[in-house]
């Protein structure tokens, strides 16, 4: 397997687990009510779709453009 087809695997087994956490952890946080104070679950959540979906629409691109 070369390295191209491990980065691949890699990110598509990141992409399941992380679309799965994120559905769990909307799923549990609007389970509990409304955030209250600072919200700092809510931004949590919010901080890591955004890295996830930075990654695809950035950083893919610019690697399979280096290859």
């Amino acid at each position: 397997m070369s390295l191209a087809d491990r980065v691949a695997v890699a990110l598509e087994l990141g992409s399941v687990l992380v679309s799965c956490l994120l559905f769990a952890g909307t799923f549990f946080l609007l389970a509990s009510g409304p955030p209250t104070g600072r919200g700092d679950p809510w931004v949590v959540l919010i901080g890591v779709g955004t890295a996830f979906v930075l990654v695809w629409t950035v950083v893919v691109p610019l690697y399979e453009r280096t290859l």
